[in-house]
């Protein structure tokens, strides 16, 4: 028996069952589903109808994530399957599917900020932080450069809670592409009200 997307089986609302005078067409086909997993990168193809073609995860370990306030998509390794609303099973399992919530390698987006800002967000204490990138600016870096970061620096404010994950380096990101569909893992950083959310989840699931 393959799987069927028909509604002919369907009892009505008031519990009757309807007569199934026709078999079950090739239009109405399900397949089963792939649960992509981490590893390294496996991609299958299907056949679709019309001739289409579905890219079939099976394996991921990168993806391309955004970072919304600040513009910018690196192509980052994917470390760690931290929730799932639908079941903590997908996480046991370290599933990848759309709209669950991973911890991604946070070094791109460092090395992008520390380019634009000319500030290490691995590091803690910002006093002698500006001592030491001031040094390396000297040595590497034109006038014009510096003030140039300076100025974006000064109108530059960092969410604190984004800001203590980058010193672990670890992010939250959530996943916005469909691996099963797709063949590929991307999505976005979580931030601001999304962030403190699943944040709050994190910890209940800790505590539990």
């Amino acid at each position: 028996m393959g799987i069927s997307r028909d509604s002919r089986h369907k009892h009505y609302k008031t519990g009757g069952r309807s007569n199934v005078s026709i078999k079950k067409r090739k239009y109405e086909m399900g397949r089963p589903a792939t649960l992509c997993k981490m590893g390294a990168k496996r991609v299958r193809t299907v056949r679709c109808r019309g001739g289409n073609k579905k890219y079939r995860a099976l394996r991921l370990d990168t993806g391309n994530y955004a970072w919304g306030s600040e513009n910018v998509t690196k192509k980052v390794r994917i470390l760690d399957v931290v929730y799932n609303a639908s079941s903590n099973e997908l996480v046991r399992t370290k599933t990848l599917l759309k709209n669950t919530i991973i911890q991604i390698d946070a070094q791109p987006f460092k090395q992008w900020y520390l380019k634009k800002f000319g500030t290490d967000l691995s590091k803690k204490g910002k006093k002698g932080e500006k001592k030491v990138e001031e040094k390396e600016e000297e040595e590497k870096k034109s006038r014009h450069v510096i003030f140039k970061q300076k100025a974006r620096a000064s109108k530059q404010k960092l969410d604190p809670v984004l800001e203590e994950q980058f010193q672990s380096g670890r992010l939250l990101a959530c996943i916005a592409s469909r691996p099963g569909q797709c063949g590929r893992c991307d999505g976005y950083i979580l931030e601001g009200e999304e962030l403190v959310f699943y944040k709050r989840k994190l910890e209940k699931k800790k505590k539990a």
